[in-house]
């Protein structure tokens, strides 16, 4: 089992910042993806990034490429999201999740935190 809780969430104008953390406990992360993705109300949940715990090797969705950044710190087993340049349309909650690396699929989901950028 992996735990995985979120923090960081809250409101910002249009054009700032914010940075999220996902706290993971329970397992070596070693063979881990720690994805951050969010949902909208009424909108389906997608992609927003990944980090592959070994090698950081990460991979983001286009809306976010050049303004977030997604890294990880092996001290305090955290994944962050640096989320830069916010706009209104980047409100959303926002969920860590977790895989390991062979699959495909998410086996672990946090609860999320909740970003609202506004204009």
């Amino acid at each position: 089992q992996v735990q995985l809780v979120e923090s960081g969430g809250g409101l910002v104008q249009s054009g700032g910042s914010l940075r999220l953390s996902c706290a993971a406990s329970g397992r070596t992360l070693s063979s881990y993806v720690i994805g951050w993705f969010r949902q909208a109300p009424g909108k389906e949940r997608e992609f927003v990034a990944h980090i592959t715990w070994a090698g950081s090797n990460t991979r983001y969705a286009d809306s976010v490429k050049g303004r977030f950044t997604i890294s990880r710190d092996y001290a305090k087993n955290t994944v962050y999201l640096q989320m830069n340049s916010l706009k209104p349309e980047d409100t959303a909650t926002y969920i860590c999740a977790a895989r390991i690396l062979s699959t495909a699929d998410y086996d672990y989901w946090g609860r999320g935190t909740q970003v609202t950028v506004s204009s």
